[in-house]
């Protein structure tokens, strides 16, 4: 009954998410369009990929004719986010709570999943983020899959027009940050000089290195760099250890 109900809280606190996975999966239809994908293969890949940062960024490396490395390279790296959130929520589970469970809330992960879940009060319930999976990660699937066929129909005049709309995402993902942490706002501001630098770099085309390895060099090294300038404080919150206290 608990679980049930965890679910059902999960299912409605997940419609929210869904609606706005459908329209930047949408924006990301066209860019899968791009790389000649058919509509199943779109949803197919959103629907066991769910991140915009990271399917962006193999769409942006498959144009480039990048080799199977630097996409898988890309993939890690856009990706590797998942594995500090999947060991937060871990933080958050009763100890009666089966491996199983606590792998397959690991594979519901997404940015904003994580976000409702780890703000779930006291001990999390699996089923809370399983609801939430089931109602989005469709509509992320199904906004691909959209956008690819809109792609197929509509003038290449309008294709390009809302193509921009992706960019907007990306500008809507790291502005925010932006204003709150100084160190993420120097984190970006370096990585446009460095991308414009490198572009334009006599060595760079001397090693004739691809766009795409040139953008996982960087975000390696800018990424590692801000962590060991100025790492992020990692000391639990009081609110949390409260919350469980109550819970026993």
């Amino acid at each position: 009954m608990e679980n049930r109900i965890a679910l059902k809280k999960g299912l409605r606190d997940g419609i929210p998410i869904a609606l706005g996975y459908f329209a930047v999966a949408f924006s990301l239809g066209f860019m899968a369009k791009k790389c000649s994908l058919s509509p199943i293969q779109g949803f197919i890949g959103s629907f066991f990929t769910r991140a915009s940062a990271g399917e962006y960024g193999v769409y942006t490396l498959v144009l480039q004719d990048a080799g199977y490395l630097s996409v898988v390279a890309m993939s890690l790296i856009t990706n590797l986010r998942y594995l500090l959130m999947s060991t937060a929520l871990s933080q958050k589970f009763s100890k009666n709570t089966s491996l199983f469970k606590r792998i397959l809330t690991g594979c519901c992960v997404t940015d904003e999943i994580f976000g409702i879940s780890i703000a779930y009060p006291g001990y999390l319930n699996p089923y809370y983020t399983y609801g939430a999976f089931l109602i989005s990660t469709p509509m992320w699937a199904l906004g691909t899959t959209m956008g690819i066929i809109a792609g197929s129909v509509l003038p290449a005049r309008i294709v390009s027009a809302l193509s921009v709309a992706l960019y907007g995402m990306f500008i809507a993902i790291i502005i925010p940050p932006s204003k709150k942490n100084k160190a993420v706002l120097i984190a970006v501001a370096s990585s446009f000089i460095l991308s414009y630098v490198a572009r334009n770099s006599e060595t760079v085309k001397k090693l004739q290195l691809s766009s795409g390895t040139v953008t996982i060099l960087l975000t390696i090294f800018i990424s590692a760099l801000a962590a060991l300038i100025k790492p992020i404080d990692n000391t639990p919150k009081n609110d949390n250890e409260e919350n469980r206290k109550e819970q026993k």
